[in-house]
């Protein structure tokens, strides 16, 4: 299955029966997280949960409906009934469980800096960054700013407003590093071997779960959850995620 059509407006709110009987899944998706979704030049996204997507809308018997969202009007997307589940990395926080399911966890991650190479044992702690000479640059909306806003207050933070292009500034010196999580820190160190690297932290500065975040209707919710769990126990998702960081 390709990577799904893009949906239009709002729909209204669809517990698991509704989504069976429409013949369509709604995946919320960011297009700008690799390795988890990253859109394309030519408009089609790939990533760990566009293939993790194509294979829930399987398993529910339904066609898959790739929905545009960002981190910061997904909380606003998923209220309204834009998508019936979000997925490509969305950290499990409290607000945002107060508000929606999420699945059991797909794995568990951490904030890190990715920074220039010569700086690899520069920026190793809170510390070393949170200072007024220190550019960090980090995407607008998600988990990565509130992160910044928490624990750089001396800091020169700058909003950059395309994830897919933010790690340039790190490249091209317009900033000194961006924190975000691991999974995505090592994917562009990989694609940008020798220029950006890991920083040599000795360990993420927090740890969070990450899940699937879904309207409430508890069908759904064992579904999807069921579906996840033989996914992880069988090293599907593993395999989604090996060749998403290719």
């Amino acid at each position: 299955m390709a990577a799904g059509i893009l949906a239009a407006g709002p729909a209204a709110a669809r517990p698991l029966a509704a989504i069976k009987e429409s013949g369509t899944l709604r995946v919320g998706l960011t297009g700008d997280y690799a390795p988890y979704s990253l859109k394309r030049e030519d408009g089609t996204l790939k990533g760990a949960d566009v293939t993790m997507a194509e294979d829930l809308a399987r398993t529910l018997g339904v066609s898959l409906t790739i929905v545009p969202t960002t981190w910061k009007s997904l909380k606003d997307d998923l209220l309204a009934d834009r998508y019936d589940i979000a997925m490509g990395g969305v950290s499990v926080t409290a607000d945002r469980a107060a508000v929606a399911d999420f699945s059991v966890p797909v794995m568990s991650d951490g904030k890190r800096p990715i920074v220039r190479c010569a700086d690899a044992r520069t920026y190793t702690s809170i510390g070393a960054i949170d200072r007024p000479e220190v550019r960090v640059v980090v995407n607008p909306g998600g988990t990565n700013e509130r992160f910044a806003a928490a624990h750089f207050p001396h800091a020169t933070v700058r909003v950059h407003p395309d994830n897919r292009t933010i790690f340039r500034e790190v490249a091209e010196g317009r900033a000194d590093l961006m924190v975000t999580d691991g999974a995505e820190v090592d994917y562009q160190s990989r694609r940008h071997r020798g220029v950006l690297c890991p920083a040599a932290v000795p360990d993420s500065f927090d740890h969070a779960d990450k899940g699937y975040w879904m309207t409430r209707d508890p069908a759904f919710k064992a579904a999807v959850d069921a579906w996840l769990q033989a996914a992880l126990k069988s090293g599907a998702y593993d395999k989604a995620l090996e060749a998403a960081a290719e």
